[in-house]
């Protein structure tokens, strides 16, 4: 008897299953079924995806209410010969 299958039609689900199939050696069902039982773990536990998750949320909090285009070169402070002015 064979095994249930999954289907996902999705474009982008499959170009990332075969990068990381060629990548890790894996199988494809073996990937989706690891990164499954991941997601499943991570949701359990309450945390979060990974520490980069965290260092982006809080980089995305400390942009809010600065404007567009403002950038911390912070030129404006300093003359042509790098002192203060």
């Amino acid at each position: 008897m064979s095994e249930p299958q999954l289907s996902i039609r999705s474009a982008k689900a499959r170009t990332l299953a075969r990068s990381l199939s060629r990548r890790t050696g894996l199988s494809m069902n073996r990937l989706v079924e690891q990164a499954l039982e991941r997601y499943d773990r991570e949701l359990r536990a309450g945390a979060p995806a990974a520490a980069i998750d965290i260092v982006w949320d809080l980089a995305a909090a400390g942009r809010i209410g600065v404007a567009a285009g403002a950038s911390s070169a912070h030129d404006d402070l300093y003359d042509d010969n790098g002192l203060p002015r």
